[in-house]
């Protein structure tokens, strides 16, 4: 049975609504969807390079003919084809949360950012636990050091949301301008893309079946 691995968001997990819909809709079609805890259940040390150790692994393991990540965990995925372009399968990006770093600086004052450095952790909003939870300063300090738009030779398809508040769609534009292996389409949606998922589907389906 051919195995996909999908990457959950940033303060979520593997049992993400997009993660169960991806998995029961390919296994309808004879694959396996395999959802890797990115934070090993350790999210107030979590860091980009130690997520990129997961994937790794996950794609070491199980030789996926797809890895598919949505907002972080596509930022994770277009991270790790990027560094491994001889082993990586082609990607499924779902509002990859590009140029991370930059984001969180934009999106926290500079007060709070001082703060959060000073303290050393952040209490932000965890969908997969339900409550706050903190996260460390190190994950925005370590992402400082990872490349904002990867450049991958993968074919790779990528799905934003016009009404994405959270990661501008124009970061996928800017991710996919000039690029042959690069197919983005901007959806009617929000950051979730929850509404949107029977067209992505439709086309992630497409996508492959034609590999």
């Amino acid at each position: 049975m051919p195995n996909v691995v999908y990457l959950h968001g940033f303060a979520s997990s593997p049992l993400s609504a997009k993660a169960c819909f991806f998995e029961q809709r390919f296994a309808a079609v004879g694959a396996a969807v395999h959802r890797p805890r990115l934070d090993e259940g350790d999210f107030g040390s979590l860091t980009i390079g130690r997520q990129l150790g997961v994937v790794a692994d996950a794609v070491g393991a199980l030789e996926p003919v797809l890895l598919m990540g949505s907002s972080m965990g596509a930022y994770l995925a277009a991270l790790h084809a990027a560094r491994e372009p001889e082993t990586c399968p082609p990607l499924v990006l779902m509002a990859p949360a590009f140029d991370f770093a930059r984001r969180w600086s934009q999106r926290l004052t500079p007060a709070e950012m001082e703060n959060w450095k000073a303290s050393g952790s952040l209490e932000v909003y965890h969908y997969g636990t339900q409550r706050r939870e903190k996260v460390g300063y190190r994950l925005y300090a370590e992402a400082l050091t990872h490349d904002p738009f990867p450049v991958v030779s993968q074919k790779t398809l990528v799905f934003h949301g016009r009404g994405d508040r959270d990661v501008d769609p124009q970061l996928s534009v800017e991710f996919a301008r000039g690029k042959p292996n690069v197919e983005l389409e901007l959806l009617d949606s929000d950051h979730q893309l929850l509404d949107a998922t029977a067209i992505v589907w439709r086309r992630v389906a497409a996508f492959y079946h034609g590999l």
